[in-house]
């Protein structure tokens, strides 16, 4: 009996699943790189179609992923700030290392390699967690959660009927509600009101003369 056992098999056995879910991880992270002039260019980025059961499954890692590199962004934003403006192999920058301020951005940056590596050992690919920590995780600095929504499409698989769905980052191809605006019955332009006198002399103005009564 499964009592109490959680996730689904996929018709795989558990090192399959797992390398299964390792790569769809990937592959959302890495629609989201810049594939100007890549071959298999994304159709839109931050989005993959996959079957429902795999969007469902895969979808706690992708979170967790998202929420280890969030949490390294103070650090982050602390170990930049140690950092020398001086150029890359100059003589500035090779004393660097030998000053107490290397060992305060030592201690800084510790937790962010700490973050890449632990991410880096649940999805295997490196592009992939540089991609994650460099553009996806400033995205989502101020939301603690909730990062992709499945969202299931109408028309199945073709060839096995298969359920299919889309797994996407939320924030950037949001659906946006349009209210259609109300129609207004009343007139755009209230008529000039007219005075009795007015009318009496439009209408003087109208009658006939006796001439032309006459003809």
């Amino acid at each position: 009996m499964r009592h109490r056992r959680r996730g689904r098999k996929l018709g795989r056995n558990p090192k399959h699943q797992r390398a299964l879910l390792r790569n769809l991880a990937s592959a959302l992270i890495l629609t989201e790189r810049d594939a100007e002039l890549d071959d298999n260019q994304p159709k839109v980025k931050g989005r993959i179609v996959t079957t429902l059961p795999k969007a469902k499954e895969v979808r706690p890692l992708v979170e967790r992923c998202v929420t280890i590199a969030r949490r390294s962004l103070p650090h982050q934003e602390a170990a930049d700030q140690l950092e020398p403006d001086a150029e890359r192999n100059s003589q500035e920058w090779r004393s660097w290392p030998q000053s107490e301020q290397w060992t305060e951005w030592n201690q800084a940056i510790a937790p962010v390699v700490a973050a890449r590596r632990r991410v880096l050992k649940l999805l295997g690919d490196k592009e992939a967690v540089k991609i994650l920590f460099d553009e996806i995780a400033s995205r989502f600095a101020d939301r603690p959660g909730g990062y992709t929504r499945v969202l299931r499409l109408a028309k199945p698989r073709l060839g096995d009927a298969g359920i299919q769905a889309i797994l996407e980052f939320v924030g950037k191809n949001d659906r946006k509600k349009v209210t259609a605006v109300k129609p207004s019955f009343e007139a755009d332009v209230d008529e000039p009101e007219v005075e009795e006198s007015e009318v009496d002399q439009q209408a003087v103005a109208q009658e006939p003369t006796e001439e032309e009564s006459k003809e």
